[in-house]
């Protein structure tokens, strides 16, 4: 069990930041990430209860073609959606207690699968994590707009 996750690199990695004055905006934010990213299937996504997570996936899966609705997966851990792509598995591990929880529902394999993953809590998962999960953080200003940082 468990990936380990470098703590630093030789290289740095690259980062782009947006302020997202309107949730309106998250979409556009969501679009370019997924362009800038166009390799990696798998996102981090850090901030505090109420920073925009849920919403920016949402967002995600507008993007990427998901016609369903999208919801939190707080009480189930995880969501699947499809669009024409393939899959899109939202993760949400606030609520587990151990890492174990998320390894038990088979998250490496999900991981490993090749489709998009994006993770609401991965501080709570840490060894679990693949190295190459592009982090997204956000942050809530003093005006409540959104700081959101990308790091791949």
């Amino acid at each position: 069990m468990g990936r380990s996750r470098p703590l630093f690199s030789r290289h740095p990695m690259p980062r782009q930041a947006y302020i997202c004055h309107e949730e309106s905006g998250l979409l556009s934010v969501a679009k370019n990430i997924l362009n800038t990213c166009n390799s990696v299937r798998i996102f981090a996504l850090y901030g505090d209860l109420g920073a925009g997570k849920t919403t920016l996936v949402k967002d995600f899966c507008k993007a990427l073609g998901v016609a369903e609705p999208v919801s939190s997966p707080t009480f189930s851990l995880i969501n699947e959606y499809a669009f024409p792509g393939g899959w899109v598995y939202h993760f949400d591990f606030y609520r587990i207690k151990r890492e174990e929880e998320a390894y038990d529902i088979g998250v490496d394999e999900y991981f490993d699968s090749d489709h998009y993953s994006f993770i609401e809590w991965p501080e709570r998962i840490p060894s679990l994590l693949p190295p190459e999960a592009a982090e997204i953080h956000l942050t809530v200003l003093p005006d409540d707009s959104r700081r959101i940082e990308l790091i791949y």
